[in-house]
């Protein structure tokens, strides 16, 4: 019996509220026992609301490390489509499984070994990639064409101060002026433009008042006033087309550490104000507040006071122990001078509705910057801790628990082909077996002694390659150091 994982994805909210992700796992636990195959509860993986065009899906990621490490024999996987939208993906992850040995089932297409069953697979993924890429490119299309006709239709929603109003029989959807939201949108512009009231200051006052958000629920964020003052649509003019989803760079600090991933490429990038689309809504305020707003906007990026021109040393890379967020740097004033400060970004009270997740204190950077500079010079001057740490890291290389497994599962699988390939030629020797037969069963097995042997060889390489670069660093570090002693004992 065949250890086994299954895999089910969904992309979109309506599938999953039409529960089709648990349809594809009860069809796949009914599959798994047609094909003879061991499924544990814990190696039933699903990925909900996630796109089959992306391979960073945390279901996705378990299933190759459970491979990776040699735990699993057989991926259970509805369709080809399920396990990737595009068709490269499809090849490079049944190809990842077979080199770790994994073989992958599907219940709408069923795999085997000849050339005209992997011709329709390779078929069925490139007909999924070129519907996807066709949906795609007709709804983009197809609201960029309303959108040039001025329908209100194609923008995500109303932003605060408008009530969107629904298409009828008689009348195309629209945006209404919400009085109440309104007179809050003239009394933050006024407090930008005509008192000259900070964005900080600006929402501290509206938390300070109670007023309501759009969903009546939550506080205001710096963000929200930011955008609302920058928004054209309450000068009349709402735009479709502003930015564009390209795929996340960054993580954020907490998510790395727990090893998550970003969902979804929900990065948004604006685009140059020449290519959107002006929609005609009603006017909130007038034009040249709005003008006024955004050049203040514009200056305030130039001219903030809190702009940190000069870095420092540890910017960008300290992070707080307790909580995990980064650092920051701030500064106050004193009599005599400028202190500045390392600050942790959970402490700050006025970034999250509950209040600060940390109560770390801030750190004088100066003081911070010394002792970090004295614990280099100490490491340059003593070449032995550079050599243990180098070699703790070469031994965790070489026997870090997934590489070892896998080394092992290889190794026994290794021995199993070859100890069949024995038997075979015994069998033959012996006329128990006849020629056919023999031709008929021993390519199977050679391959499969192939695939281990390449596989053993990849870890080796891996190893080595990992140990030549640790190497490389202690030679790179130890002539450093010996041109850093002299300078380090001045300091």
């Amino acid at each position: 019996m065949k250890t086994a994982a299954i895999y089910a994805r969904v992309s979109s909210d309506k599938q999953k509220e039409e529960n089709t992700i648990a349809s594809q796992t009860s069809a796949l636990i009914a599959f798994a026992r047609e094909q003879n195959c061991d499924v544990p509860a814990e190696w039933v993986i699903e990925d909900d609301g996630y796109s089959g065009a992306s391979l960073l899906r945390p279901g996705l990621e378990r299933l190759r490390d459970l491979a990776a490490e040699g735990r699993i024999q057989a991926v259970l996987v509805y369709a080809p489509d399920r396990l990737s939208r595009r068709y490269a993906h499809q090849i490079l992850l049944i190809e990842e499984f077979a080199r770790a040995g994994v073989e992958v089932l599907f219940i709408r297409s069923r795999r085997a070994a000849t050339p005209e069953d992997e011709l329709l697979l390779q078929f069925q993924g490139m007909i999924a990639e070129y519907e996807r890429a066709q949906i795609l490119e007709r709804s983009r299309r197809g609201k960029r064409h309303r959108a040039l006709q001025g329908q209100v239709s194609v923008l995500s929603g109303a932003p605060f101060g408008y009530r969107y109003k629904r298409k009828t029989d008689h009348s195309a959807a629209y945006y209404e002026i919400d009085e109440r939201q309104a007179g809050i949108v003239r009394w933050v512009y006024e407090l930008y433009t005509a008192k000259s009231h900070s964005i900080g200051a600006i929402t501290r006052l509206l938390n300070e008042r109670q007023i309501p958000t759009a969903k009546e629920t939550g506080r205001w964020e710096r963000s929200t006033v930011w955008a609302m003052l920058r928004n054209p649509a309450y000068k009349g003019t709402a735009c479709f087309g502003k930015t564009r989803i390209a795929p996340r760079m960054r993580v954020t600090r907490p998510l790395r550490l727990r090893g998550g991933v970003a969902p979804r490429n929900s990065a948004n990038h604006e685009l140059p104000r020449t290519e959107w689309i002006e929609i005609p809504v009603p006017t909130i305020i007038s034009e040249e507040t709005f003008a006024l707003a955004n050049e203040l906007l514009e200056a305030n990026k130039k001219h903030a006071p809190r702009r940190t021109i000069t870095p420092s040393a540890l910017q960008g890379l300290l992070s707080c122990a307790k909580c995990g967020y980064g650092l920051y740097r701030t500064s106050t004033r004193s009599s005599a001078r400028t202190i500045h400060y390392y600050r942790c970004l959970g402490s700050d009270g006025w970034r999250r509705l509950g209040g600060p997740v940390c109560d770390s204190r801030p750190t004088r950077q100066d003081l911070l910057d010394e002792v970090v500079w004295k614990e280099i010079a100490r490491l340059l001057e003593d070449r032995q801790l550079i050599e243990d740490e180098l070699e703790r890291r070469l031994k965790a290389a070489r026997n870090s628990d997934p590489t070892q497994r896998r080394e092992e599962t290889l190794r026994r699988d290794l021995a199993r082909s070859r100890k069949s390939i024995e038997r075979l030629l015994t069998a033959y020797q012996e006329s128990l077996l006849s020629l056919e037969e023999l031709r008929s069963r021993m390519p199977d097995l050679r391959s499969r002694e192939q695939a281990c042997l390449s596989a053993l060889q990849a870890i080796e390489d891996q190893s080595q390659e990992q140990e030549v670069c640790l190497r490389l660093a202690e030679s790179v570090t130890s002539s450093s150091s010996a041109s850093a002693r002299p300078s380090a004992r001045s300091i």
